[in-house]
Order: C-alpha cells, then sequence, then structure tokens
C-alpha cells in the first residue's frame, strides 16, 4: 500500500463504501461480498484517473501518485511495473475523464438501497468521493480550472441524486437579505451584523461557538439557494481552490497566495448578502478566517458628517469584523460627493486597513454593476485587491415565484392557482430596471397578501378553517407594484 495523500482517501473511501455496500444488500441472496472491495477500489481508481485527466496535463506528481495507492490493491497487479511515462497518453488515463459524465452504478445502488430502508449510505459516497475529488486537484501547485470544474459539476451531479432520494425536503430558501437589509436589525441566525449594530463595541462580535460547518454542508446550501446558477458556480471554483490549497497546506506543500476580497454587483434583492455569509462560513471552514462573523455596513456606517471622525468610524466596523467578513453594500455610494466628500476619506481607511488585516479578514463590495466600477477605480490601490467580480442576475419570474411558494411554506400559507397567476401578472408588468427589487419586491408581496387574507378572514367571519387560514387567493394579492407604496 502506499503512504501518500492519495492513498489515505482511497484507504476511507474503500473501507467506508465497501461497508455501506454490505448494508444495503443485507438480507439479499447470491451476492458476492467477497468481490466488494475490489469492485469498490475499481471505483476509486476510476474517479481519481477521471480527475487526473480532468485537465488533461496528466502531471508527474499526479501519475506518481495514482501508481502509489493502487499498484498493490486487489486489481492493480499491471500497475505493479510502471512508470508515469508509461501511464501517460495510455487507456489507463487518457479520456478517463468521461467517467464523470455519467451518474456512477454504485451510488445509484447505495440510493435504491436508502430509498428502500431509510438509510442514508449514499452520503457516504457523496462525502468520500469529493474528498478523492480534491486531493487530485491538490497534487498540482496550481490546480487548473478545469479540475475545479470538473469538483463542481461531480458535486452537482451527486446532489441531483440525493435530492431525488429526498423529495420531501424543501429547497430553494428565499434569500435572507430580501427581508433584511443594512441597518435592519443586529444579526441573524448565521452570525451577522448589520450596519446599525456595529457601533463602538467590537467585543459585541463575539466568535461564534458553533464548530465550523463541513465545507460540504455549506456548498450544499448554497446549492439549495433558488436561481444564481452562475454565481454558484464561481462561489463553487473559489471553494474548492481554496480547500485544495488547505489540503497542500497541511502536507507542507506550498500554497498559491491570492486575495480572498470580492465584489458582488448587480441589483437589489438578488441574493448578495445571501451568498456573503455562506462565504463567510466557507472561508472559515477553510481556515482563511478564524470566526466567519458576516458584518454588514453600508455608507451611513462608515461616513461621518465632521472631519476627523470618518477613519474611525471605519476602523471600528474593520474591529467587529476582524476574524471574518465586511459587507459593504451600495459601496460604490462612497466614492460620489466630490473630492471634499468624507466619503473619499472612508475609501482611503479601507485601503489601508484591508492591507494591515489581509491575512485576518475578508471584504466584500456590492452595488449596482456599473457604478461599482466607479468604486473601483475612486483610488489606485482598490481594483488590484478585488481582483473576483461575481454578478448576481436579476430573477426569472418562474424563480419569483419560487421564492413566493417557499416563503409560503415556511410559514404555512399556499398560493392557490389565482394567487400564483396573480403574482405572475404583478412581476411581468414591474419595470426591471435598477429600482426592480427581485426577493425584496416579492417578500414585500407576500406579506403585503398575508395582511390582506387576514383582512378577508375577519371580515368574512364565522369561524374559519384551517384550509381558509392557510390559504392565499387572487384576492389577497396587490393588483400592481404601486399598490405596495
Amino acid at each position: 500500500m502506499g503512504t501518500g495523500p492519495l492513498d489515505a482517501v482511497v484507504t476511507a473511501f474503500v473501507d467506508d463504501l465497501t461497508d455501506a455496500l454490505g448494508v444495503a444488500t443485507a438480507g439479499l441472496d447470491d451476492v458476492d461480498r467477497g468481490r466488494f472491495p475490489q469492485d469498490v477500489t475499481a471505483e476509486a481508481f476510476n474517479l481519481s484517473a477521471a480527475m487526473i485527466d480532468a485537465d488533461r496535463r496528466h502531471t508527474d506528481e499526479e501519475l506518481e501518485a495514482l501508481l502509489d495507492t493502487f499498484a498493490d490493491r486487489p486489481g492493480g497487479e499491471h500497475l505493479a511495473m510502471a512508470t508515469p511515462s508509461a501511464l501517460r497518453g495510455g487507456p489507463l488515463v487518457e479520456g478517463r475523464r468521461e467517467w464523470l459524465a455519467h451518474d456512477s452504478e454504485l451510488f445509484s445502488l447505495l440510493l435504491d438501497a436508502d430509498v428502500r430502508h431509510g438509510t442514508r449510505l449514499a452520503d457516504r459516497y457523496y462525502e468520500r468521493c469529493l474528498d478523492i475529488a480534491h486531493v487530485v486537484a491538490s497534487l498540482d501547485v496550481l490546480p487548473a480550472e478545469d479540475e475545479l470544474a470538473a469538483i463542481a459539476d461531480l458535486r452537482a451531479r451527486l446532489l441531483a441524486g440525493l435530492r431525488r432520494r429526498d423529495p420531501g425536503r424543501v429547497h430553494g430558501a428565499t434569500p435572507p437579505d430580501s427581508a433584511s437589509p443594512p441597518g435592519a436589525g443586529a444579526g441573524d441566525r448565521h452570525g451577522a451584523t448589520t450596519g446599525a449594530s456595529a457601533t463602538a463595541d467590537a467585543e459585541e462580535a463575539v466568535a461564534p461557538t458553533e464548530p465550523a460547518r463541513p465545507l460540504e454542508e455549506l456548498l450544499a446550501e448554497l446549492d439549495e439557494l433558488v436561481g444564481l446558477d452562475a454565481v454558484k458556480r464561481r462561489v463553487h471554483l473559489v471553494a474548492d481552490f481554496l480547500r485544495v490549497q488547505q489540503l497542500r497546506a497541511e502536507r507542507g506543500l506550498p500554497r498559491i497566495e491570492t486575495s480572498h476580497h470580492l465584489v458582488f454587483t448587480g441589483n437589489p434583492g438578488t441574493g448578495k448578502t445571501t451568498v456573503a455569509r455562506l462565504l463567510a462560513q466557507i472561508y472559515r471552514t477553510l481556515g482563511v478566517v478564524e470566526r466567519g462573523q458576516l458584518v454588514e455596513v453600508d455608507r451611513a456606517g462608515l461616513v461621518a458628517g465632521y472631519v476627523g471622525q470618518t477613519a474611525p468610524m471605519v476602523t471600528g466596523r474593520f474591529d467587529a469584523a476582524d476574524g471574518g467578513m465586511l459587507f459593504i453594500d451600495e459601496a460604490y455610494t462612497l466614492a460620489r460627493g466630490g473630492e471634499n466628500d468624507f466619503g473619499r476619506e472612508a475609501i482611503d481607511q479601507i485601503v489601508k486597513l484591508m492591507e494591515d488585516r489581509r491575512d485576518r479578514m475578508v471584504v466584500v463590495v456590492a452595488g449596482y454593476t456599473a457604478e461599482m466600477e466607479d468604486f473601483l477605480d475612486a483610488n489606485p490601490g482598490l481594483r488590484s485587491r478585488f481582483p473576483t467580480v461575481i454578478e448576481f442576475p436579476d430573477y426569472t419570474t418562474d424563480e419569483l415565484v419560487l421564492i413566493a411558494r417557499s416563503l409560503g411554506e415556511r410559514q404555512r400559507y399556499e398560493l392557490d392557482d389565482g394567487a400564483v397567476a396573480r403574482l405572475r401578472e404583478v412581476l411581468e408588468a414591474a419595470p426591471r430596471g435598477p429600482g426592480f427589487g427581485n426577493a425584496r419586491l416579492v417578500r414585500n408581496l407576500f406579506e403585503d397578501a398575508v395582511n390582506r387574507h387576514a383582512s378577508r378572514i375577519v371580515r368574512r367571519g364565522g369561524e374559519p378553517s384551517e384550509s381558509d387560514l392557510t390559504h392565499l387567493t387572487a384576492e389577497d394579492l396587490a393588483s400592481s407594484v404601486e399598490e405596495l407604496a
């Protein structure tokens, strides 16, 4: 057996999945359980070779790890005398990336067993499979984007299978930021602190008491959000790159130093704060930051009205976010007002503190797409510190309806066909300019409908049934956005 990092995760894969196969086939006749270790080992080899082939580079480090891991395992006798040069270009590796494009029979078998017996065996495959994928990507000093994309695609395929197994599970939660713009309140279950609450006492931004959440759990939660497919893909690439660098650091290998600061662009209500909350936790899990709290702030929380007060205000917000993430919403407003505006002083202080605390915290700046270009040009040091821009598109009408339905599921309300039709009419008629509120607009429409529903039930009198109390009709929906004003 080998002794390298790939060998360790392959061993865990074989041991765990051999056991899972035994549980899945318990009680079945005519099953050759003696072949399970060899069959699972073949699965691990196929996955490892496919990941090595994902970027078509086939480096010596990758091929040596493959030989070191599988030459002494069942079925690996043909590898015993092989060399990296002999493997390169050969059928054992060349073209094997196609394996990733198809559902695994082993994974499907475990899914079927889970459905029959109420077990969670396929979860083991999901976790161990991604362990192997990340380790293979970590064998190169700089993982190729094709490798990271392959991991993201593999994860998506496996998660789709898990969702088919759990059809009753609610997916697509409404973005929390649709209800909580900066300054609206103090924090939430993710440990976020708003601009209004991140005041003088940085001590109040205490470290999370819960242990860091597993990376795959956080990415699965991200995937459950409605829409945002391109955003999810970018976040997956960022997270997988950081995981690979973490694995390299654990083995004393050189890692690529990159800036973790981000620019989020797009209209309001498109999930920017929600994704930032998850990213803050992902960064904590991967060791980029220590605590992972999110501090939300806007211009009002950074810019004072008098000379000498702005820099301390900015420092206070950085103190609150130390060890986590500072999310600056509508950051472009700091660049407006001319040379004498105190927003310029805030930008200068932000640049200074980002440099001073570059190893301790992450800054995300957000706002409209065109206006954020002006912000990045406001100081010579800004653009270089924000190398990654993630664009958040507007939601489609179908996605907004799904968000409304998920809001209803949470609060035990159901939109009937008439209510859905009315909601679609209102959303289609609303101007899709910069002022379009996306998920925030849907939340406003939903809350307005709940109020109208309550008035309708009270006016009708009598003893309402449970159906009366939980069903929203077209009568409860505003006929236009203007009716919400």
